[in-house]
């Protein structure tokens, strides 16, 4: 079992940053891939930026270059640091935990809203 608590999201203007945390309940490792999602009203979940266990990382190719993904594992979270925001990249962000066996956790999402 795995509890995901994000955090960190808010309202900026387009070309704004933001940095999201997810703080997991137990030690960043032994995972398929960990990293975030996000849902626009009447969209799909879509995938942001994930890295697997051995730290190999993947980006949305709309957010290449303006977004980072990291961890820090001593404190057992990871971010998303987000640059030249857009009001496209409004959204309700996710983190996400995939084990091996393809279960999800999901934490409950942090509002990421950017004004034109």
């Amino acid at each position: 079992q795995v509890h995901l608590v994000e955090s960190g999201g808010g309202l900026v203007q387009a070309g704004g940053s933001l940095r999201l945390s997810c703080a997991a309940s137990r030690s960043i490792f032994n995972f398929n891939t960990m990293g975030w999602y996000r849902q626009a009203p009447g969209k799909q979940r879509e995938l942001v930026a994930t890295f697997t266990s051995g730290g190999t990382t993947n980006y949305a190719d709309s957010v290449k270059g303006r977004f980072t993904i990291s961890r820090d594992i001593a404190k057992n979270t990871v971010y998303l640091q987000m640059n030249g925001l857009k009001p496209e990249d409004t959204a309700v962000y996710y983190c996400n935990w995939r084990t091996f066996t393809s279960f999800d956790y999901w934490g409950q999402g942090t509002q990421v809203t950017v004004s034109s």
